[in-house]
């Protein structure tokens, strides 16, 4: 069974923890996305647990700039233009994957393949399929 979900809004990549007085802790815009996330996910699935080895499949679109020519938005939207721009592939899957800990599964390190695409898109938001591997799919 494939659970899939959509994040509407920015894509955003997890944030590097910041240093106190003798703490550290996590910025507040990242605890912020990852409730979102987690939200998302238990309102349509509950929360399952996924057991075994996992893959991971994310694809985000980011908005057109306002000030690209129509030309240009034709391509970006044929995918013949990608944002090469942040955040980056890895820190939009942490975020992204951290924050189901727990929640789809017991923790991250079940994930055995990970794919994260970049497109543009006329909404911004990410896209997240997660899927048990049972071993012998050709997937």
């Amino acid at each position: 069974m494939d659970f899939k979900i959509e994040i509407p809004g920015k894509p955003m990549g997890k944030q590097r923890p910041k240093f106190g007085k003798g703490f550290t802790y996590t910025p507040k815009k990242t605890v912020s996305y990852e409730n979102y996330v987690k939200l998302i996910f238990q309102e349509k699935y509950g929360q399952p647990n996924l057991k075994g080895q996992i893959k991971a499949d994310i694809k985000v679109y980011f908005d057109i700039p306002k000030s690209t020519g129509k030309g240009k938005k034709a391509e970006m939207l044929l995918n013949l233009i990608r944002p090469a721009k942040k955040p980056d592939c890895d820190n939009i899957a942490k975020i992204i994957l951290d924050s189901l800990n727990g929640i789809a599964y017991a923790d991250d390190k079940q994930i055995i393949s990970l794919s994260v695409e970049k497109y543009y898109g006329d909404t911004p938001k990410v896209c997240l399929i997660l899927r048990e591997d049972r071993g012998n799919e050709n997937t």
